[in-house]
Parts: C-alpha cells; structure tokens; sequence
C-alpha cells in the first residue's frame, strides 16, 4: 500500500501527530517547527487558510481534511487515506519559512469530482510573521500579526483581524472584513461586500458589485464599488469614495472628503472641513450638514440649491451659488445634476 509522504527540510527541531478526523474538529495532522522562522507560505486547491499570531515560540501548522459536501458527507480516516494518494502534500521549511502546499495531482482521463478534498490548513505563528497565501475556494483568515501580508483566493471571504504592515488581499467572490488593522491596506473583491471598522493608515478597499461599510477609520482611505451602497460612520482624515450604482450615507467625517455616486442620493454630515469638499451626484439628492464658519471657495449646483450665507461674496442663483465665504480657503464643490442641493437645510 502506497503511503503519503512528506519533505521536511528543517530550520530547527520538528514532530508530527496525526490525528483522526473527529466530526471536522480535529486536524488530520500537526507539525511543528522551531527556528528562525519569520514567515509562512500557504497553498491550498479547495480548502480556507486561517493564520494567527501571537504564539510565543515556533510555529504550529495544523491541517484539516474533509470530503466533499462535508458534514453529510463525512469521510472515516481510512477513506481520507485512501483519496489523499491523488494529493500531493509538503509541509516543510524552506530557509526561515514555512511551507504548506496541498494540490491535485495530473491526472489523464477523467476526474471524479465527487472524491475531490477540502485541505485546510491552520498556522499559529509568532506576531511579528509574513504571509503569503492562496486558495482556490475557501476562505482566509489572518489575525494578530505584524508584517508584510500577501493573500488571494478565487472564491472564498477574507478575514483580518488585529493585522499590522503592508497588506495586500483578493478575492473573486467573497466578502471583506477589516478590523483593527493599521498602516497600508490594500483589499479588492470582485463579487462580495467590504466592512472595515476600528482601523487606521492608508487604505485602499474595491469591491466590483457589493455594498461597502465604514466605521471609525483614521488616515487616508479610497473606497470604492461599482454596484453597492457605501456607509461610513466616525472617518477621520481623508475619505474618496465612490459607487456606480447606490447611495452615499457619511456621518462623523472629519477632514477631506470626496463622494460620487451615478446612480444614488448623498447624505453627509461633516464635523470638520479639511484640504478639500467635493461631492456630486449624477441622479439624486445631494444633502449635507457642515460648520460654515471657516474660509470656503463655494461652487454648489443642482436643480435647486439651498444654502444659508453669511459673510459671502460672489453670485447666487436657483440653481447656483459661487463665491466665497468667510473670505474664501477651503475648495468645496458640489453639484446634483439631476436632483436639488441642500446645505445645512
């Protein structure tokens, strides 16, 4: 009978435990590592990838099997055995990081997808780690880690929690969510929502059809959806965001601020005016609540614009007001083309 084997290329002291697969609760197998290890490598055809920090001293590589359509389908270990011959597996190191790979192997002929795996693996790792990960199905979650992040998967969510550094996510088809992540956020989903709350540095997140939620972000942030709704709530500094088809509710914006929407209505309100206000709407409303008591450079237009003026100079019609107020300073451009304008109404 063939057996799976397993390359091992170790920076330190390595031991493994299998495991039997107990209702998906149990990993199939364990290995850990010691070493100067500062990174993980994960690849994986079908199965999630969770990576968490904080571990104390070496890392533990945790992985999972099941069948398909699992739970109903639950596999005994001699079946998972069995199927993973048409697997090929490598947990080893590779200088100072760790590699999990678990792929399909080429095969002629036709392939049973009803045999196919679900290989998940699980990384406890030190806090200050990298990662570089990818899966064709499932989901990644990363948390408590501090360093540079790299993931993708075609169609599953992604997860972060407590992460620190370069950050760099994509997925297909799932949802997004952020929080507590700090300094250079870049995540991008082609399908799915993107929720990120309790964070700060410069962010970049794009969805291409989902909704797009904010909550109490602080630095420079670009938010972006071609389909969804976008909310923010509690954004401190500079906020850019757009969406193609729904509205735009912000509430709590402190600093710079730029909204689009081509197929919706704005609602903002605006504790604090900073470099630069520009908002437009292609097709509704657009109503916004601001302190006036500052210099501002105004060009607001709509099928009707209201707006109360104080200390202004330039011209005011129906449709537009041009000027400045309180001697001028701050751009701030707003314009509804196919709707009205109301400041502070």
């Amino acid at each position: 009978m063939k057996h799976l084997h397993y390359t091992l290329l170790l920076a330190g002291l390595f031991s493994t435990t299998a495991f039997a697969q107990d209702s998906g609760e149990a990993p199939y197998q364990t290995k850990n590592f010691t070493g100067s290890l500062s990174g993980v490598r994960v690849s994986t055809s079908g199965g999630s990838i969770t990576v968490e920090g904080g571990q104390s001293d070496g890392v533990k590589v945790d992985m999972y099997v099941r069948g398909n359509n699992w739970p109903q389908n639950k596999l005994s270990k001699a079946e998972i055995e069995e199927r993973l011959k048409e697997y090929d597996i490598e947990v080893k190191t590779e200088g100072a990081t760790v590699v999990a790979t678990a792929r399909r192997k080429q095969e002629t002929g036709n392939w049973d997808w009803k045999r196919s795996l679900s290989i998940s693996f699980k990384v406890s790792a030190p806090r200050n780690f990298t990662t570089d990960l990818k899966t064709s199905g499932g989901s990644i979650h990363i948390s408590k880690l501090i360093g540079q992040q790299d993931f993708a998967t075609s169609g599953g969510g992604l997860h972060l929690t407590d992460v620190e550094g370069a950050i760099r996510g994509r997925t297909s088809g799932g949802s997004i969510h952020l929080d507590n992540c700090r300094k250079d956020i870049d995540v991008t989903t082609s399908g799915g929502s993107i929720e990120a709350k309790n964070s700060s540095g410069k962010m970049t997140l794009r969805t291409s059809g989902g909704s797009v939620r904010l909550n109490d972000l602080k630095g420079q942030v670009k938010a972006t959806t071609s389909g969804g709704s976008i909310q923010a709530e509690g954004v401190d500094g500079e906020l850019v965001s757009s969406t193609s088809g729904g509205s735009i509710r912000l509430s709590g914006i402190s600093g710079s601020l730029e909204a689009h929407t081509s197929g919706g209505s704005i609602e903002a309100e605006i504790t604090r005016v900073g470099s630069f206000l520009k908002l437009s709407a292609s097709a509704g409303t657009v109503r916004v609540r601001m302190p006036l008591d500052q210099g501002l450079d105004l060009d607001v237009r709509g099928n009707k614009v209201s707006m109360p003026l104080s200390k202004f100079d330039g011209e005011v019609e129906k449709d537009r007001i041009r000027g400045r107020m309180n001697g001028g300073g701050v751009p701030v451009t707003i314009s509804a083309s196919s709707g009205n304008v109301y400041v502070n109404q």
